[in-house]
C-alpha cells in the first residue's frame, strides 16, 4: 500500500514541478514545484540523499505520504496528507491539514484541521515630546496570543477488545467489536497575559459514535457475551454535545532543569436524545521532566502545528533534518501522574466505549500498563503513575527507553487510590528522526498476564499536535 501511495505522490508532484512563468505561479503551485525539486535527492543513493528523500516523502509540504499506527490491533495505516498555510498582514496565520489513511484490516481515518493564531510581534513606539530624540521601540505588544483550532474527523476501527468493566475481569472474557466515531468541533488555547506558561483551555465538540459487532475474529462478538447491563451503551449510541474547559501550566524551573507540563480539564458529555447516557469527566495530567542536558527539547507538541506538520517554529514551515551530525546528546527523566474520574447522575451511566482503558495501549495509541493486552482493563475512573528514563544512543536519532508503570481502574471514584496498583516494566528503542513520526519498539513485562511486545508508529509527525481524543 505504501509503495502505491508513493507512486501516486510522485506523479502528483511531477505535474506541479513542470516549469511555470514566475509571474503566473500561485503560492500553492510554487510549494508543489519546490517539493518536486527537493525530490531530486531521491535519485542518489548516498546516506544524506536518502535521508533528505525520506524527509520530503513523509514530511514535505504541501503533500506527503502519511503513515502511522491507526489504533492498537488495527494495524499501520497509510495514505496522503495535505499541508498549507496563509499569512495575513494583520499578523494572523492559518495552517491547514487534511489527511486520509487506511490499514490492512479495513480500518480508516479521514480528517481536516485548521489552526488560526497570531504570530508574536508588534512594538510600542515611544516618541519624545521634545522631538530631539528619534522614536524608540520598546518591547512587543504581544508575545503570545490565542490559538484556535477547528477540525472534523471520522475514525472507523474494526477490531477493539472488551473484557468487561472494572479491575477484576478475566482474559477469557475477551470480546471484539467495531466502532466508528465522527468528531466535529473547535478548541482554543488562551495564554494569560503576564503569566508565562499558563493558558486557559476550552473546547466544544459534536460526537457521533456508532458501535457494531465483529463476527470475523477468533474471539466472540461483543453482543454474544454482554448485554446493556454489563456493557452500557451496547444497544444504543446517541449523538453527543461535548464541552470542556481547563487550565494548562508549562513553566520551567531550577534554571531549566525542571520542566512542568500540567493540564487539568473538565468535560461534559450531553447525550442529545437520551439523558440516560449523559455524564461528566475530570482529568488531571501532571508531567515532570528533568532534562539531563540544557539543550534537551521539550517533549510537548507545538500547538501551532497540525497533526501532519512538523514545523520548528510558529513562523516557518520547514521541519528539522532527519539526521544531523551536529545533533546534541539528549536525555531526560520524567515522572507523570495521570488521573481521570467520571460522574454520572442517578439513573445515568457512562457508555463503555467512552471509558478510559489501561493495558497495552488505549484507543488513542497511548501506552499504559504495557505488559498487559491492549484495552485490558476498562472503567470510568483510572490512575497512572509513570517514571521514565530516555537517552539518545550517541548522536544518532535513536534512543533507549526504560519506564515503570503503576496503574489501576475503578468503577467508583473512591476506588482511585495509590494502593493495590498493578505494575509493569518497559524497555526498548525509540527513533526521533527530524519530523518523522516517532517509531518505538518496546518490550514490557512484570504483570501477572505475561509480557507484551509493541511496535508502534505515531499517528502524528514529531512536533505535531495531537488528534481529537476518541474518549
Amino acid at each position: 500500500m505504501t509503495a502505491r501511495l508513493c507512486s501516486v505522490f510522485l506523479a502528483v508532484l511531477a505535474l506541479y514541478a513542470l516549469p511555470a512563468a514566475a509571474q503566473n505561479e500561485g503560492r500553492i503551485h510554487s510549494d508543489f514545484r519546490r517539493e518536486g525539486e527537493a525530490l531530486q535527492s531521491c535519485k542518489s543513493f548516498q546516506f544524506g540523499s536518502i535521508a533528505s528523500c525520506a524527509q520530503t516523502i513523509f514530511t514535505g509540504q504541501p503533500l506527503h505520504v502519511a503513515v502511522g499506527s491507526i489504533a492498537p490491533q488495527n494495524g499501520t495505516a497509510a495514505g496522503l496528507a495535505f499541508v498549507e498555510h496563509k499569512n495575513y498582514a494583520s499578523g494572523w496565520r492559518l495552517n491547514w491539514n487534511a489527511d486520509a489513511v487506511a490499514s490492512g484490516n479495513g480500518s480508516w481515518r479521514a480528517g481536516a484541521y485548521m489552526k488560526a493564531y497570531r504570530q508574536p510581534g508588534g512594538t510600542i513606539v515611544v516618541v519624545h515630546p521634545t522631538g530631539n530624540m528619534p522614536p524608540k521601540p520598546q518591547s512587543p505588544l504581544y508575545r503570545t496570543a490565542p490559538l484556535f483550532n477547528l477540525y472534523a474527523e471520522t475514525t472507523s476501527l474494526n477490531r477493539l477488545y472488551y473484557y468487561g468493566l472494572g479491575p477484576g475481569t478475566l482474559p477469557v472474557n475477551r470480546s471484539v467489536f467495531g466502532l466508528t466515531q465522527t468528531i466535529i468541533g473547535t478548541n482554543a488555547i488562551l495564554p494569560l497575559a503576564g503569566k508565562a506558561g499558563i493558558s486557559l483551555l476550552g473546547e466544544i465538540n459534536g460526537r457521533i459514535p456508532q458501535l457494531r459487532g465483529n463476527q470475523h475474529e477468533s474471539s466472540p462478538s461483543i453482543e454474544a457475551l454482554y448485554t446493556e447491563a454489563s456493557a452500557p451503551g451496547l444497544t444504543r449510541q446517541p449523538a453527543y454535545f461535548q464541552a470542556g474547559e481547563g487550565i494548562r501550566l508549562r513553566p520551567t524551573l531550577l534554571k531549566d532543569f525542571l520542566r512542568l507540563n500540567y493540564a487539568v480539564q473538565f468535560q461534559q458529555f450531553v447525550a442529545a436524545s437520551d439523558s440516560h447516557y449523559s455524564f461528566r469527566r475530570w482529568t488531571a495530567d501532571l508531567n515532570h521532566e528533568f532534562p539531563l542536558y540544557r539543550k534537551v527539547r521539550l517533549a510537548a507538541a507545538r500547538d501551532q502545528n497540525g497533526p501532519d506538520s512538523c514545523a520548528i517554529s510558529s513562523t516557518e514551515t520547514s521541519c528539522p533534518p532527519v539526521y544531523s551530525r551536529t545533533q546534541n546528546l539528549e536525555g531526560s527523566i520524567s515522572v507523570r501522574l495521570l488521573m481521570t474520574g467520571s460522574i454520572a447522575n442517578a439513573g445515568s451511566v457512562v457508555p463503555f466505549f467512552f471509558d478510559p482503558t489501561i493495558g497495552g495501549s488505549d484507543i488513542n495509541g497511548q501506552a499504559l500498563l504495557a505488559s498487559y493486552p491492549d484495552y485490558r482493563f476498562r472503567a470510568p475512573n483510572a490512575l497512572l503513575l509513570r517514571e521514565t528514563f530516555e537517552h539518545s544512543l550517541g548522536k544518532w536519532p535513536v534512543g533507549f527507553l526504560f519506564s515503570v508503570d503503576e496503574a489501576k481502574v475503578g468503577l467508583r471514584r473512591g476506588d482511585i487510590s495509590f494502593d493495590h496498583l498493578q505494575h509493569t516494566f518497559t524497555t526498548g528503542l525509540t527513533v526521533h528522526a527530524g519530523g518523522l513520526p516517532v517509531v518505538s519498539l518496546l518490550f514490557a513485562w512484570g504483570g501477572n498476564e505475561g509480557h507484551h511486545t509493541t511496535a508502534n508508529i505515531s499517528n502524528v509527525l514529531l512536533g505535531g499536535s495531537s488528534r481529537p481524543a476518541l474518549f
